[in-house]
């Protein structure tokens, strides 16, 4: 069994308040890419950026202070047509997410991974981090990155993440 990892493919990444033209130039890339696996009936697990009304006040907040991903939101939503009723999503109020570990060992334990494909936003926070907290979890396991699906901050924290991966083992496609 593959996995495929959509990393936050939200609406504030993508066209809000975040959001970049290389993130919307990435949403038709991760579209077939879901639809792939999807048609050999894969495992798609969609992350969603979750933070509350006094996201400001966070830690987090007083480091990127543009509210954002707020819960309930237009711009916390996954972008229309991705995913379809009855995906897995895991809701993250952090860069990486330890439940995102936790659905992929439930999963092991009824099939054999072969692989876990991250694609999603952004290449240099959540995708880099929850790559890494992946291949920690599961070094035996092939770690795919498609860099066509993926979109940085800017493009050149995207180019600087994609190459720290590749030095940590991590399949750079």
């Amino acid at each position: 069994m593959k996995i495929l990892v959509v990393v936050d493919m939200q609406n504030d990444f993508i066209n809000g308040a975040l959001g970049t033209k290389e993130a919307e130039n990435i949403v038709e890339n991760v579209a077939i890419k879901i639809c792939e696996y999807k048609d050999k009936e894969q495992t798609v697990i969609f992350t969603r950026d979750t933070h509350e009304e006094d996201y400001l006040s966070t830690r987090e907040g007083k480091f990127l202070p543009v509210s954002h991903c707020i819960k309930g939101t237009e711009g916390w939503e996954i972008r229309q047509g991705l995913r379809k009723t009855g995906d897995m999503i895991v809701d993250k109020q952090t860069f990486g997410s330890l439940q995102l570990v936790e659905e992929i060992k439930m999963i092991s334990t009824e099939n054999l991974v072969e692989s876990i494909e991250f694609v999603g936003l952004c290449t240099d926070i959540c995708v880099i981090s929850n790559v890494m907290i992946c291949k920690a979890a599961f070094p035996e396991i092939d770690i795919i990155v498609d860099s066509k699906c993926c979109a940085g901050v800017t493009p050149e924290s995207h180019k600087t993440a994609l190459d720290a991966m590749k030095m940590c083992q991590i399949v750079i496609n």
